[in-house]
């Protein structure tokens, strides 16, 4: 089920899209692939929210991107990394990875372990800035600063506490216990926020979410959260606005 009210949408778990290619299990909240819905392109500047899965020592092979903000966070397992910039990385959880793509890259990005399987979030925002020079960012972030808090993870370039973006966003995770209250409050009074339930259950701007819901906000200038169960999820704060 899909609802919206003037300045929510709310995107259940179940009404994403899903692909299934033996070695990799994806789930779609917005259009990506073969996974076309009209009515959920984009949420503002994010244009893409994949839940990927992949099987051990599988991946994804060399391909190319340009003008697009790419963030990878590993939520279980790591992810292997190598890009025609020169960096060859493991990408591990608690681990942040950002691309700003601008003129072209190409990457791949593969399982790192033969046996055990890799799950992580692979996220596009449309960037600030076309044509940049591409650029590569990763960071570890200490799991204990976000218990019953809101840890920032992807702040704009020039920002020092999460890695950088080419856009005038904010991303923040947090772990809360059950029944703790929190509030997150919007950089910017143009922006809106997508709440993503990594796990777990809470009530979000009067919206009860459940694991892997979604809910888009708009016209607000905070946002409060209410743990119903131990829980984790990720805000994403981006401009409504297209970039022209």
């Amino acid at each position: 089920m899909t609802t919206s009210s003037p300045s929510t949408i709310l995107h259940r778990a179940e009404t994403r899209g899903h692909a299934h290619h033996g070695w990799l299990e994806s789930y779609h909240t917005f259009s990506f692939a073969h996974y076309y819905d009209p009515a959920r392109m984009h949420f503002g500047a994010l244009r893409v929210l994949n839940d990927d899965h992949v099987a051990g020592g599988k991946g994804f092979g060399t391909h190319p991107h340009s003008n697009m903000e790419i963030i990878s966070i590993p939520l279980a397992g790591d992810l292997e990394h190598a890009d025609s910039m020169g960096n060859r990385t493991v990408i591990r959880q608690h681990d942040v990875q950002i691309m700003s793509a601008g003129t072209g890259i190409a990457h791949s990005e593969y399982n790192h372990h033969a046996e055990q399987p890799v799950s992580f979030l692979q996220i596009w925002v449309f960037p600030r800035q076309r044509d940049i020079m591409p650029r590569y960012d990763q960071k570890t972030f200490a799991p204990a600063a976000r218990v019953n808090r809101f840890q920032t993870i992807v702040n704009p370039l020039g920002e020092t506490e999460g890695v950088g973006i080419n856009q005038d966003a904010w991303f923040a995770m947090g772990s809360f216990h059950a029944g703790v209250e929190a509030t997150y409050a919007l950089h910017r009074p143009d922006n809106g926020v997508y709440v993503f339930m990594i796990s777990g259950s809470a009530t979000v701007q009067g919206v009860a979410l459940r694991t892997r819901d979604g809910l888009g906000i708009g016209q607000a200038a905070t946002v409060p959260v209410t743990a119903t169960t131990d829980s984790e999820l990720l805000i994403m704060e981006v401009p409504l606005a297209l970039p022209q």
